[in-house]
């Protein structure tokens, strides 16, 4: 029976992060578009930043 090493997170750039940080972006683009067609106002102006 071999024994596996339990690893620690990673920092940086691995291709697990660059998953979820392509992942998040998708969704917040998403949600962007989203938040434009039913309201029918920019997000910046939806989140009354401008």
């Amino acid at each position: 029976m071999v024994k596996q090493s339990v690893q620690s997170t990673i920092w940086g750039f691995t291709p697990d992060a660059e998953s979820l940080n392509g992942r998040l972006a998708m969704l917040g683009f998403t949600l962007s578009i989203v938040i434009e067609l039913f309201t029918e106002q920019g997000v910046l102006r939806f989140l009354r930043l401008i």
